[in-house]
């Protein structure tokens, strides 16, 4: 009956700490959505799909999974030093200003919560210079005893859905539309999971570089709805 009761609770932590209500202002960025509609790369459903999909197979699961798996192996283990390197490597993958602003800006909006939440050491990392938001949540789902399968698939589905948010605002989308394609790219995220969890350290990287030069053009363009 323990076990039940802390699996469930643990089961009700990643709800919160994925869920859209989290107060840590990912609403306002786009990941250089914005400027791919701007550009007239998206600028419809299946276009969207497309985008949000290519960056889920080449970035987020090559790259923000394996990460997550080794930040969350190395809270778990006490090993601040593994855990700053790791961090910083994917601060450092983040190959625009305004991706390693976003990094930083979430990861201080993270760490107030999960101070105020009482996580240890979460104060700490915001103002840490390897600050990311991927740490942050990593200390928490290594806190609450949340297994690495379930955290990254919650993970994967929460940034989807800020994807899709984005897309409805800047595109823009139907809500109907949004939901079909949130319906579409479900299937891609256990795959993509599973793939990033055996994806050995050589082989850590994102492959996304119309999402680098539109998140470039997003640092000038006039006229923003969101900060990246």
């Amino acid at each position: 009956m323990a076990t039940a009761t802390t699996d469930a609770l643990a089961e009700l932590r990643l709800r919160q700490l994925t869920s859209a209500a989290l107060p840590v202002g990912a609403f306002a960025y786009s990941q250089g959505l914005e400027s791919a509609v701007e550009a007239g790369w998206v600028g419809h459903a299946d276009r969207a799909e497309a985008w949000i999909g290519g960056q889920l197979r080449h970035t987020v699961a090559t790259l923000e999974i394996p990460v997550l798996q080794r930040l969350v192996a190395a809270f778990s283990m006490g090993d601040q030093a593994a855990a700053l390197r790791w961090s910083g490597r994917l601060l450092a993958m983040r190959d625009t200003a305004e991706l390693r602003a976003q990094e930083r800006a979430l990861a201080c909006a993270w760490a107030a919560l999960l101070s105020d939440l009482g996580v240890p050491a979460a104060a700490d990392w915001a103002d840490c210079p390897q600050r990311t938001a991927l740490a942050l949540y990593a200390l928490a789902v290594a806190h609450f005893g949340i297994d690495i399968e379930p955290a990254a698939r919650a993970w994967v589905w929460a940034w989807l859905e800020a994807q899709v948010s984005a897309a409805v605002r800047a595109v823009p989308l139907g809500h109907a539309a949004a939901q079909r394609t949130l319906h579409a790219l479900a299937p891609v995220i256990p795959a993509a999971v599973t793939r990033g969890l055996a994806l050995p350290d050589a082989d850590i990287a994102g492959a996304a570089p119309a999402l680098s030069i539109a998140s470039c053009w997003h640092e000038t363009q006039y006229s923003r709805l969101f900060r990246s």
